[in-house]
């Protein structure tokens, strides 16, 4: 098999997200605040390829960020008084991802993993999870604290909004992931599960349980979701995506 760990989220299967989980080295992560003879220590000695470590220091107090191995052996210097140990991931497989690549608004609070995909001028509110292998498109806003699941594939200027949930598959991995395609509206704390395509233009009400897929055009309502009529003119204004909160300028 080619290098997974190289692939984009769009060409990811669960069994190479399986594999990339099963084979990354797993990171205990913590923030030491240290103080004490700060000058004397030479932190650069502990910087290595493949070892995640940074350090900002004064004379006398400084923060260590990365891995618990290699700050563990930091607070073993004698010239460090003092320290207090904030733990940030334990045995964790997936880093977080890199945010100043996307060309998107991601307010304080989004956790997104690697291997993910943003598209220009989509908006991730506080507390959205997105996770590895997902792509949400071009425009497209991830309200307050919803969960994207592995692989979910959002089209552009779509809406999810807040508290919902898009089913995500790894395990098992024979299951195919959630499509969302472009300019759909999902409300509030509605789910959305495995393996169900939502068409272009239609709407999820808010709490719904999406169990089969949705055709273009259409609404949707209940548990489980049932079609409740065609998107209308009346709909349209109600769903209406302004872009004027997606501009970055």
């Amino acid at each position: 098999m080619e290098n997974v760990f190289r692939k984009s989220a769009r060409d990811l299967t669960s069994e190479e997200i399986i594999e990339i989980i099963a084979k990354s080295k797993k990171r205990t992560i913590v923030r030491a605040y240290i103080s004490g003879n700060l000058e004397a220590i030479d932190f650069e000695k502990y910087k290595a390829e493949n070892v995640e470590f940074e350090v900002v220091t004064g004379r006398d107090f400084g923060v260590l960020f990365g891995e618990l191995e290699v700050i563990s052996e930091i607070l073993k210097e004698e010239d460090i008084k003092s320290y207090k140990i904030e733990y940030i991931a334990r045995n964790s497989a997936i880093p977080l991802a890199d945010i100043s690549k996307f060309n998107a608004r991601i307010e304080p609070g989004a956790i997104i993993r690697e291997y993910v995909e943003i598209g220009d001028k989509a908006v991730i509110m506080m507390g959205a999870v997105i996770n590895l292998g997902s792509i949400i498109g071009e425009g497209t806003m991830i309200d307050m604290n919803v969960v994207i699941g592995a692989r979910a594939r959002i089209g552009k200027y779509c809406h999810i909004g807040a508290g919902s949930v898009i089913a995500g598959v790894v395990e098992p991995p024979s299951a195919n992931p959630v499509v969302i395609e472009d300019n759909v509206m999902v409300g509030a704390n509605a789910v959305i599960l495995e393996g169900v395509r939502i068409g272009h233009h239609s709407v999820v009400a808010a709490g719904a349980v999406v169990v089969e897929d949705v055709e273009p055009y259409t609404v949707v309502a209940g548990v489980p979701a049932r079609v409740i009529k065609k998107v209308d003119e009346k709909t349209l204004n109600k769903t209406q995506i302004l872009e004027s909160l997606r501009e970055l300028r």
